[in-house]
């Protein structure tokens, strides 16, 4: 070891905490829109030798929650931005949001850490390991499903999401999950040739070499059996259109008819080709349904429907965000839902649906009695809370194919963004960016672009201030419209692969490959190896 190393090491193990929370804050610049994914892998490989490097479980514990809490403060910075908007609350309260955000999801990675830590053989020399990590790359992925799902779930960021697109094709088999063990295992081929284990190394990154290049080769024969399947089939003309207004203008009342000009005038068709138009998220505040109280209403829905239909070819359809009101018996409003609503070129209503995976605090407020009771009901907008709808579901349009619908932050939420038993030609995105800062927006579109690839199906991104984007069923982000630039996009719809694995089976398989994982570790742990 040079002497330099020495320093390096006697520093870490002086101030190992510190070294971590730095090495997480590194971490997170291979997510977009930095895109340091090299940064990443080092990090992770220099936070999973300290943790080896603990004399006890309780450090390695505290050092996995140090790197997690330096992970997500850097990566979720964006938050800060969104509560800005929130009651116009100070941008120092938004910060504080982050920290305790990350403060919680930290304790994920420290799970990990610590188990990872107990399967190290006992020897302190053995910091390559094989069975420490393959189970650090095991636990890394349990712990990320996990956090997608416990108390509603925050999956935003996987780690898996740094190797969109290039190396990426694997998730057709083994999803995001199973994606994020394999850059925890590209980090292990690091710590392996530091070591000078050369031929653990070589074997580790061939296994993962292999595994890329097979699921390359699939995914490249899917997309030419799609398109030999496309070349007979209907092309959909889509339109995408992206008004750029700002979150600040969106709910202002006076701005109201501004606001839907500029949605009116990229809408407005070049020729009299049938299309199918695509419209954000919340795209107008106008209700399109009847039978709510009069005071709701700034215009009648028909009056409502009509400035759209107004817009429309003869054939056309449109798919736009809007909001939907609950009545009880008496008729009192008690909740609302985050809709995608379908109107036909005569004015009628077709299939809608409901978002079901809401945002704490953004479109509900947990606890609301009590928080209401002590002064926070502001930290949620509105007097009402948002109604979950009941999950991912097929919408026919008729000659446009079948749309399966996840509203904004949903597309985050990996193996629960498509009705399995009535799989759809591509999924429609709609969303409103326009309050996640610089930040939010690309990392928003690489986990759509996810989504794609696991599915086998193109993604559609309308949003209000970018990034809008039409991407392919393999991932590739085909044509898209800038942040904070308005626009429309006139194309047509991608085709859809045969579905995947993933899409057969969803998280059974990136589960199923961590625990094939945890199982080799334990048997390389076994054989003291």
């Amino acid at each position: 070891m040079t002497a330099t190393s020495s320093r390096i090491a006697a520093f870490a193990d002086r101030w190992p905490k510190l070294v971590a929370l730095l090495l997480g804050a590194v971490s997170a610049t291979g997510f977009a829109p930095l895109h340091l994914w090299p940064l990443t892998l080092l990090a992770l490989a220099g936070w999973m030798t300290l943790v080896a490097r603990s004399p006890k479980g309780s450090r390695a514990l505290g050092i996995g929650w140090a790197f997690g809490v330096g992970h997500f403060v850097v990566g979720l910075n964006w938050i800060a931005t969104a509560f800005t908007y929130q009651a116009a609350m100070p941008a120092w309260l938004g910060w504080i949001a982050v920290v305790l955000l990350s403060l919680y999801l930290a304790v994920y990675p420290a799970l990990a850490a610590w188990g990872a830590w107990k399967m190290k053989p006992k020897a302190d020399a053995h910091f390559a390991a094989p069975s420490y990590l393959l189970a650090f790359a095991s636990l890394w992925a349990l712990t990320e499903w996990l956090r997608s799902w416990i108390f509603t779930g925050f999956a935003w960021n996987p780690l898996g999401v740094i190797a969109v697109p290039h190396i990426a094709a694997p998730a057709r088999w083994i999803g995001t999950y199973g994606m994020s063990a394999i850059v925890c295992l590209l980090a292990a081929v690091l710590i392996l040739a530091w070591f000078r284990r050369r031929v653990a190394a070589a074997a580790l990154f061939g296994s993962l070499l292999a595994i890329w290049g097979v699921a390359f080769l699939s995914q490249t024969s899917g997309s030419a059996n799609a398109a030999v399947r496309s070349k007979g089939a209907q092309r959909i003309p889509i339109t995408v259109v992206q008004p750029n207004v700002g979150q600040q203008d969106k709910w202002e009342g006076s701005k109201a008819d501004l606001n839907f000009e500029k949605l009116a005038r990229l809408t407005t068709p070049k020729d009299d080709t049938p299309r199918l138009i695509l419209w954000p998220e919340a795209a107008v505040p106008d209700y399109l349904e009847a039978g709510y109280p009069a005071p709701y209403y700034d215009r009648s829905p028909v009056a409502a429907r009509l400035r759209l239909t107004q817009l429309m070819n003869a054939q056309d359809l449109m798919l736009l965000g809007a909001l939907k009101l609950e009545l009880d018996k008496a008729g009192d409003v008690v909740g609302a839902r985050n809709a995608v609503m379908t109107v036909h070129a005569d004015g009628t209503l077709g299939p809608r649906y409901d978002k079901a995976h809401l945002v704490p605090y953004g479109e509900y407020l947990p606890m609301r009695p009590i928080l209401s009771a002590i002064g926070l009901s502001r930290l949620a907008p509105g007097d009402i809370d948002f109604w979950p709808g009941p999950g991912a579901r097929t919408l026919d349009l008729g000659a446009f194919g079948r749309a399966g619908l996840q509203i904004c932050y949903e597309i985050i939420f990996s193996g629960q963004v498509v009705d399995r038993a009535h799989r759809p030609d591509f999924i429609f995105n709609p969303s409103n960016d326009a309050w996640f800062g610089s930040w939010g927006p690309p990392q928003h579109l690489a986990q759509a672009r996810l989504r794609a690839i696991e599915e086998g199906l193109p993604v559609v991104r309308s949003t209000p201030t970018g990034i809008s984007a039409v991407i392919d069923a393999e991932g590739r982000v085909l044509e898209s419209l800038p942040m904070h630039r308005a626009g429309r996009i006139d194309t047509v719809l991608p085709s859809s692969h045969a579905p995947t694995l993933f899409a057969r089976f969803g998280n059974v398989l990136p589960v199923g490959f961590a625990l094939l994982l945890l199982a080799l570790a334990i048997a390389f742990r076994r054989r003291g190896r």
